[in-house]
């Protein structure tokens, strides 16, 4: 079932498949992975095969049961456009988006080449924010581009975990850019000039900007347990999102 969730940016996870592979710098140390098979090994349905890439049609109407508008994460525990998902399950999800104009799904991807091939030819719901990982300028960075072919009335960038510098960024199309930095115990430091660097440029080109942590390393570039680093940048907190007025 839908479950409510501890992610500072939406709501509640809906994970119509769950499971995936690694295919970039960013997938390393995956938190869905380690979640996934902890569940596996507590026996929690839909999680026989462990982080294996798993369909679950079953869960497909969740959100039609849910009556409150609710902003819904989509595959938290997976990507929907993963090679093995084949595009009449995909579109039987958008299916489900689309008749639950109640809800706001925010669909995030690796998978940026076939993002952009699927939505050649249909329509995005208005109801859905469409975005990709950016973790790196060799991964991260291209997929930027593949995003700004997919005609979302809201596009969004996921620059987590924020691996290095990614340079002069142009945003032109994206309304709504997240950085954080990676936790857990084998959690790679970000550095507080790549995440100002960011900010600065969401600033100047008219995007939203949301700091969601700092992660296992603290502003100061030491090792601190997750509790204790905090979402401050510049001694606020950054928690701008998109309003669905966004055009096109």
């Amino acid at each position: 079932m839908s479950q409510s969730s501890r992610i500072e940016w939406t709501e509640a996870t809906w994970n119509p498949t769950v499971g995936c592979s690694k295919i970039s710098a960013g997938c390393k140390h995956c938190y869905a992975e380690s979640i996934a098979n902890r569940l596996k090994a507590m026996g929690t349905p839909g999680y026989e095969n462990g982080f294996k890439l798993t369909i679950l049609p079953n869960r497909l109407d969740e959100p039609m049961r849910r009556k409150k508008p609710t902003v819904y994460f989509v595959n938290s525990m997976s990507d929907l456009f993963h090679k093995t998902v084949r595009d009449d399950y995909i579109d039987q999800v958008f299916d489900v988006i689309q008749h639950c104009p109640h809800h706001t799904f925010q669909v995030l991807t690796k998978r940026a080449d076939r993002l952009a091939s699927y939505f050649k030819h249909r329509m995005v719901p208005t109801n859905a924010w469409i975005g990709v990982s950016v973790e790196d300028r060799e991964y991260g960075v291209p997929r930027i581009d593949c995003l700004r072919h997919v005609k979302a009335r809201i596009r969004f960038l996921s620059v987590e975990p924020l691996l290095e510098n990614l340079g002069r960024l142009d945003l032109n199309g994206i309304h709504w850019v997240i950085v954080g930095g990676e936790s857990g115990p084998k959690a790679r430091p970000m550095k507080v000039e790549w995440v100002e660097s960011i900010q600065r440029q969401c600033e100047m080109q008219g995007v939203q900007f949301f700091f969601k942590q700092w992660g296992g390393w603290g502003a100061d570039g030491k090792r601190r347990p997750k509790k204790a680093n905090g979402r401050l940048l510049a001694g606020r907190t950054w928690d701008d999102m998109p309003t669905l007025s966004a055009h096109i």
